[in-house]
């Protein structure tokens, strides 16, 4: 492990934090159905506290339903580049929708190349109306992928406000806490491809390089192949192994920021050594363009005083995006 990354996992809490050599599994029907609230919301606060990741089952979506979604992504991914290219993310401008070639995209610029192809979409919008909204591109030659891709987000926004009232009750916040700041929030559909990588990886070329998510929660699906790695306490990698049924759940900078580094975005990056092409389907919601995310007073004391300024959700998201797409670098951007 490199003393570059040990340094980026230091978030100023670090020692207090617990070891991990696998991701908890929270189930989190008791929260959904009103059953035990606050009993999942003890385990959500020490998986996010010392891992910032955890599976979540029996979160009501069907594995049916997500199976169509691998599918439709599959069958997308195997249709001619030159189909691909006309949906291509730079033609969205900044709303930042369609599809994004291998190398297109790189979570940790100048250091990794990430060998992924990508499709994203968002809230649907009739127009371009700024960063992260505006209309989504749709492939003509796929009827049915529009009507699974998009049916999956609207599932994926549902889920993903019952677990933040759960992460609101477990920072002992009123569970309606983020609605406040959610009444029109980012979100991010993507579709992900990646490639095998046979024989030795190069660690300057993998799926996706080492980075934290950027905005409040995500939400990922994958298929049985593997490749997802966290890194505990100690900067060493632990598996994020496949568990069908359930999803993969972390947290972003934001919320890091908002708890004043209590709750921790950790450090995640993508190796597919598996010989075999591997998919994923995360989902990202932050909040709205312009709600700002400021340390809560009650993770602020003392031993812990405030580390991070206040910041809006739309500009510091934009801003990691801008990093890592060329043609929101390119002058006429």
């Amino acid at each position: 492990m490199s003393k570059d990354l040990i340094a980026r996992l230091d978030d100023k809490l670090r020692n207090t934090r617990e070891n991990f050599d696998s991701i908890p599994v929270i189930d989190v029907a008791p929260l959904l159905d009103g059953s035990d609230k606050m009993g999942v919301a003890r385990q959500i606060r020490w998986a996010l506290s010392n891992a910032g990741f955890m599976y979540v089952k029996n979160h009501g979506v069907t594995q049916g339903f997500v199976d169509e979604v691998f599918d439709v992504t599959r069958r997308f991914f195997e249709m001619p580049m030159a189909d691909k290219m006309a949906l291509h993310v730079s033609r969205s401008d900044v709303a930042l929708r369609g599809y994004i070639e291998p190398f297109g995209e790189n979570t940790d610029p100048g250091k990794t190349r990430d060998l992924k192809e990508c499709f994203d979409i968002g809230p649907e919008r009739t127009a371009l109306e700024g960063p992260f909204f505006g209309p989504n591109q749709w492939p003509a030659t796929l009827p049915e992928f529009q009507k699974l891709v998009y049916g999956y987000h609207e599932k994926m926004v549902t889920l993903s406000r019952q677990l933040l009232r759960g992460i609101a009750l477990s920072l002992d916040l009123h569970e309606t806490f983020f609605e406040g700041i959610m009444t029109d929030p980012i979100s991010i559909q993507r579709l992900l491809h990646y490639p095998p990588q046979n024989g030795h990886a190069d660690k300057d070329i993998i799926g996706i390089g080492a980075h934290t998510d950027y905005g409040n929660l995500t939400i990922l699906a994958q298929d049985d192949v593997g490749g997802l790695q966290v890194m505990n306490r100690e900067g060493n990698w632990v598996d994020g192994t496949p568990i069908r049924g359930a999803f993969v759940i972390n947290i972003g900078d934001l919320i890091q920021k908002l708890t004043n580094d209590v709750y921790l975005a950790n450090m995640h990056r993508v190796i597919n050594t598996s010989g075999r092409e591997r998919y994923s389907i995360p989902f990202f919601i932050d909040a709205d363009f312009n709600a700002v995310i400021a340390p809560l007073p009650s993770c602020v004391t003392e031993a812990n005083p405030q580390r991070y300024p206040p910041v809006t959700c739309g500009s510091h998201k934009f801003g990691r995006f801008v990093a890592s797409y060329a043609h929101l670098q390119a002058p006429a951007a």
